[in-house]
C-alpha cells in the first residue's frame, strides 16, 4: 500500500498545482502537456450530466457520435439504457464540474468473460484541440485490458477524421467499408502496472473533483454574498432617491 499512498500524495500535489494554473475560457484544463488531466470514472449518479452533455451537441456532432442525426428523444433513450454495471464511463470535467468530454466503453462478453470493448467519445466543441479524446482513448484501453478484454474497437463514419486519427495514432488497424470505418486495437493482458495505474488515476480524479467542488462552493458563496450586498446597498439608497 505504500506505493499507492506515495503516488496519491504526488498526485495530490499535482492537483494543487493544476488548481493554481490559468484555465481555458470555459473553465476546462488548459493545453499544458505537463499537467495531468484527471479522468473520472462515472457512475449512475452521472446519468443526468451525461444527458446534459450529449443534448448540448449540435446536429453535426450528434451525427459523428452516433452515426445518425440523433434527436433529443434518441439521446434520452440512449442515456436511459446505459448499463453502469457492465460498461465503463469516463469523463473530464471543468472547474464548474460540467462534463466537457465523455467516453463510453461498451464491454462485450462471452461465457461470462469480457472479450472486447467498443469505444465511443464526445468532446464539447469549446473544449476541443486539447487532446481530450486521445486521453480518454488511452485511459479506456487501460480499463478494457484490466477488465479482461483483448481487443478494443471503434465503429465510426469514414468522415470522422478526428476519431480515426486517435485510433491510428494508438496503433489500431483501420478498415473502411463505404461510408463506415472500423478500427481494431489489440490489447495486452492486464498487468500489475496497468492495475496500479488505474487505481492511482482514479484516486487523483477524486482529489481533483473534491478540489473543484470546494472551489465552486466558495465561488458560489462569494457570488451570493455580492448579490446580497448589492441588494442591501440599493435598498439603503432608495429612501433618499
Amino acid at each position: 500500500m505504500n506505493l499507492i499512498e506515495n503516488a496519491s500524495q504526488l498526485l495530490a500535489r499535482a492537483a494543487l498545482r493544476q488548481d493554481s494554473q490559468p484555465s481555458a475560457p470555459d473553465g476546462s484544463p488548459d493545453a499544458d502537456p505537463t499537467i495531468l488531466v484527471p479522468i473520472r470514472s462515472l457512475g449512475a449518479s452521472y446519468r443526468g450530466k451525461i444527458s446534459q452533455h450529449l443534448l448540448a451537441l449540435d446536429t453535426h456532432d450528434r451525427y459523428l457520435r452516433f452515426g445518425f442525426v440523433a434527436t433529443d428523444e434518441h439521446i434520452e433513450r440512449y442515456v436511459a439504457g446505459l448499463d453502469f454495471e457492465r460498461d465503463v464511463f469516463l469523463g473530464i470535467t471543468n472547474r464548474k464540474l460540467e462534463l466537457i468530454a465523455i467516453a463510453h466503453l461498451a464491454m462485450i462478453s462471452a461465457n461470462g468473460k469480457s472479450t472486447c470493448a467498443e469505444f465511443g467519445v464526445s468532446v464539447r466543441k469549446a473544449s476541443r484541440g486539447r487532446g481530450f479524446g486521445a486521453l480518454l482513448f488511452e485511459r479506456a484501453a487501460m480499463d478494457a485490458r484490466n477488465k479482461g478484454a483483448s481487443t478494443m474497437f471503434i465503429h465510426a463514419l469514414s468522415e470522422n477524421a478526428a476519431m480515426l486519427r486517435i485510433a491510428r495514432n494508438a496503433g489500431a488497424v483501420i478498415e473502411r467499408t463505404g461510408s463506415d470505418a472500423e478500427a481494431f486495437l489489440r490489447l495486452p493482458p492486464a498487468s500489475l502496472g496497468s492495475r496500479m495505474a488505474e487505481i492511482v488515476e482514479d484516486h487523483y480524479a477524486q482529489i481533483d473533483y473534491r478540489l473543484k467542488a470546494q472551489s465552486k462552493h466558495l465561488h458560489d458563496m462569494l457570488a451570493a454574498i455580492k448579490t446580497i450586498n448589492r441588494s442591501w446597498s440599493g435598498n439603503r439608497r432608495e429612501p433618499g432617491a
